[in-house]
């Protein structure tokens, strides 16, 4: 669990958006399992084991919660060159149907299978990304501020979310947050942004310990804690 935190416009989200594809670099390289992935498109690095999610929730809103489910496990399966059943089917073959549920089951959000997910509430919106991005089956998963907009309960409960499908999945996550206890809570390492410039990368007490990090972004409280 790796996170990246600094103050707004440090570049967290334009580093996760070069990263995963949605903007080009201009310098350096994006290697990814081994490959230079720089000059490739976004839909190539999801089908190499790139997933991600966004600030603001990005779902399929006149879809149920199962269809959210049921599209996007059948598109990794169609990327995979898996049968999805047979060639006129209309309705989803019993195997996707399967995954689906259990990963709905998983994520807390059967009470809500049926629902259109715009009529979610934003915790449970928020809930449905994450699925989504874990039935790609990513080797990479990038949350970009998983508990924005949430309610101090709410937040408690993706930040446990996070840890139990991270160990389930077997995943490498690198999130940005500013929920400096949900940071210090999950993350193995930290690394500290300012104005596009790594300030300090290492160990959460580390980080904690940092007086260029404190002065820039934690503050002093957060430094002597």
């Amino acid at each position: 669990m790796f996170a990246i935190i600094g103050p707004n416009g440090a570049g967290k989200t334009t580093l996760f958006k070069t990263m995963t594809g949605e903007s080009l670099a201009n310098a350096g390289a994006i290697v990814f399992d081994g490959e230079d992935v720089t000059h490739r498109s976004a839909e190539h690095r999801v089908v190499k084991g790139m997933g991600r999610t966004f600030q603001v929730a990005r779902v399929f809103g006149d879809f149920s919660v199962l269809e959210n489910a049921v599209v996007t496990i059948e598109s990794r399966r169609r990327a995979a060159g898996e049968a999805l059943g047979g060639r006129f089917a209309i309705r989803p073959s019993e195997s996707v149907l399967a995954e689906a549920s259990a990963l709905i089951a998983d994520l807390g959000l059967s009470h809500v299978r049926d629902k259109t997910a715009s009529l979610l509430s934003h915790g449970d919106k928020k809930r449905l990304e994450f699925m989504m991005a874990l039935a790609l089956k990513p080797k990479i998963l990038m949350l970009d501020e998983p508990t924005a907009g949430m309610s101090p309960a709410d937040r408690i409960g993706i930040a446990k979310l996070i840890k139990d499908m991270q160990a389930a999945h077997n995943l490498t996550i690198v999130m940005t947050e500013h929920d400096m206890d949900i940071v210090f809570g999950l993350a193995d390492r930290v690394m500290v942004l300012n104005y596009g410039e790594i300030i300090a990368v290492g160990a959460v007490a580390e980080i904690r310990a940092n007086a260029a990090v404190a002065d820039v972004y934690l503050g002093k409280e957060m430094y002597h804690a």
